[in-house]
Order: C-alpha cells, then structure tokens, then sequence
C-alpha cells in the first residue's frame, strides 16, 4: 500500500497485520482523491482532518500528502494504532497528526485542545455493522466538524446510505463492492 498523490506520492504505508482492517484499495483511494480535487468549493490547502475507523491511516496521509493542515486518527484497535504511529514516523508527520483512542459512535465533545472543528471526515467502518449513523452523529454533536464539512463514507454496496440528522447526501460513485458516499454537514 502506498500513497497515491500529492507531496508524498510513492512512499509505502505500513497496514495491520490480521484481517481485523480492510484498508481501502490504492486504486479507490487515487478515483476517491480525484473526486475530491475536482469537487466545487472543496480544496485540501489547509483542511483539518479527521479519519474515522482510521486503520492504517490511509485516508488521512493522503489528505495530508494533498495540503491537509492536521489529520486526527480516530481508531480503537491496538494494532491499528501501532500501524498509523508508525506511519507517522515514516512520513515525519508527528507534529501535524494525532491518534485518539477512542470509539468513532462515542466520540463525546471535542476538546478545546483539539484545535478548530475538522472541514473534512473520512468514515470507513466495518462492513455491515451499521456504524455509519451514530459516528456521523457522534461528530455533530460533539461539535468535531466545521460548518458545511464533507464527509466521505465507504460502505459496502449492501449497506443502506445514511440517514444521520443533519447530513446531506451530495455523491456516491460505486467501486467493486463498495460505494464511496460524499455527505455534507448542514
């Protein structure tokens, strides 16, 4: 696995080990990053992130490898967590990421610490779990995004889209057995 695009383009991504983390495909991951850069209002110089059910991390180190400002990896599995650290190391990325350990449904407030509210969420949870409403609720609520934030979502193509109070479906373009959805918050 390595980063597509941007200023990091080419450098390998350390995964967790086991089949606990199903890391988006390079090849979803390049189509995704190519929506985003043409997206209308949307732009990643400077966007804080945040990236849900993290993994390896992937999602945000692209973010950041296209001009994201802060990515926060919101992740609960220990190996998981080991795998963004040390792609944190490799990408000398310390000081502009963060790992929170935490579930991504309980986020609770966000921390004043924590720095501005995030313009773009990255949700890729477990397939079938139905994991994508209360995390998308659990970010507003907790006050975590920034007015009209965009949300992307991976599910699988069985998965009903979501219906989180507040959202608004924009996209959503099918890869292999997964959607990716483009959600704005209102």
């Amino acid at each position: 696995m390595r980063i597509v695009g941007g200023a990091y383009k080419g450098r390998p991504l350390a995964a967790p080990k086991g089949m606990g983390t199903r890391p988006t495909t390079d090849r979803t991951r390049e189509s995704l990053f190519n929506i985003l850069l043409h997206k209308e209002g949307f732009s990643f110089d400077e966007v804080r992130v945040v990236d849900l059910f993290a993994g390896s991390g992937a999602l945000g180190f692209e973010a950041m490898s296209r001009g994201g400002s802060f990515c926060l990896f919101v992740e609960i599995a220990a190996a998981a967590r080991g795998a963004i650290r040390q792609n944190q190391e490799t990408l000398q990325l310390m000081g502009a990421t963060r790992i929170h350990r935490r579930s991504a449904t309980g986020l609770g407030p966000k921390p004043t610490a924590m720095g501005a509210s995030f313009g773009l969420a990255f949700l890729d949870p477990p397939y079938g779990e139905g994991l994508v409403d209360p995390a998308l609720a659990s970010l507003r609520e907790g006050a975590w995004l920034s007015p009209n934030a965009l949300c992307v979502v991976e599910q699988a193509k069985a998965d009903d889209p979501p219906q989180a109070e507040g959202f608004v479906l924009e996209d959503e373009r099918s890869f292999g057995d997964s959607v990716v959805r483009f959600i704005r918050c209102e």
